[in-house]
């Protein structure tokens, strides 16, 4: 079963996407600015720096900037120093430590936050989302249902819809995603947009190209600048055997964007196209930047930059160690099959007999 975006009396009417990113940084700057003149470690200014860390990682997800990422992580870092018995502090941290994949560390700050007077709602769904995220998809649906009456119908709706997502439960999933989109209830674009993202997600993963990029094209039209949605239509222009498509979309993307992933698909998508020395250009630039993240945030990135050595970067050695090195930190269903691929693609490489 395949669901179409389609426009009705439930659509939520929302902020535009345009304006909200611009509305977006300006928030962040204006913050930036009242942490710097304050007291860093009053309960208001916590506060303040707490939703900055949030802001800062909303953006790095919306513009694909990993430079939002580690200025959030640093931040929370400080913050908690400054304050390291304020739950909300700690909150912020634990939100920051699960974006950059430091599973176990969010969780450490998520028991301090508890011990703290963090909520327990609250805490139930943010152990929720990284119990998720390393695929513990049961334990998970648990503590989801057992905040579920805490929080808003499409928080929960959301939630419920991505988990049976992941764990390809596609035909739960699809109508808890409409119910969620029906149930929301503010102006901002962004949840929408995010939710679009993941339903498209879901149907690429299911192979179903045509919902796929329904979806994606579904939350750029909330937000026109949203990175990953742009990103994965380009995937699917590559797969549909239209790379000057991807291309012109992936173009744009790589000046606004410091993920290596959007070079390595640029790269791609020149080299499907014919356009060689453009695409070394553009792998070189994807190594690079792989290589200092590997080494910056090996939890998060591990697994992309190997993606980058097994289709584009072609080490297949290189790829295979950096899966192997996934696996030892996250043993996820995802991990185990990058793992198969790459040990697959190594024992079939050519061997080169010396005479």
């Amino acid at each position: 079963m395949t669901t179409q975006p389609v426009r009705g009396d439930h659509e939520p009417v929302t902020t535009s996407g345009a304006i909200a990113l611009v509305n977006l940084s300006a928030q962040i700057d204006g913050l930036a600015a009242q942490v710097q003149r304050g007291d860093s470690a009053t309960p208001f200014a916590v506060a303040q720096q707490a939703v900055l860390v949030d802001l800062l990682t909303l953006r790095g997800h919306l513009l694909g900037r990993v430079a939002d990422y580690g200025h959030a992580a640093r931040l929370a870092e400080r913050l908690v120093c400054d304050a390291p018995e304020d739950s909300i502090a700690l909150l912020a941290r634990a939100r920051s430590r699960a974006t950059l994949h430091l599973f176990a560390e969010a969780m450490a700050d998520l028991d301090a936050a508890g011990r703290a007077g963090a909520a327990q709602a609250t805490l139930d769904g943010e152990r929720a989302a990284i119990l998720q995220a390393v695929g513990c998809y049961a334990e998970a649906l648990s503590l989801l249902r057992k905040a579920a009456p805490h929080q808003s119908d499409f928080t929960m709706l959301s939630a419920l819809a991505v988990l049976h997502a992941e764990r390809g439960g596609t035909d739960e999933a699809e109508p808890v995603f409409h119910e969620a989109q029906r149930s929301y209830r503010g102006v901002s674009p962004f949840p929408l947009a995010q939710l679009d993202f993941r339903r498209g997600a879901m149907w690429m993963r299911e192979g179903d190209l045509a919902a796929a990029r329904a979806w994606f094209e579904a939350a750029r039209r909330r937000v026109p600048g949203y990175a990953p949605a742009t990103g994965h239509l380009a995937e699917v222009d590559l797969l549909l055997e239209d790379p000057e498509a991807a291309v012109a979309r992936l173009r744009a993307l790589v000046e606004t964007s410091d993920d290596p992933e959007y070079a390595s698909h640029l790269a791609l998508a020149l080299r499907v196209a014919g356009r060689h020395q453009e695409a070394r250009q553009w792998r070189d630039r994807a190594a690079q930047r792989y290589d200092e993240l590997v080494l910056r945030h090996p939890e998060a990135y591990a697994d992309h930059a190997a993606d980058f050595w097994l289709m584009v970067g072609a080490d297949v050695g290189r790829g295979l160690q950096l899966a192997l090195q996934t696996l030892v930190m996250r043993q996820t269903t995802r991990s185990y099959a990058l793992v198969r691929r790459a040990a697959f693609a190594a024992s079939h490489q050519p061997t080169h007999v010396t005479p």
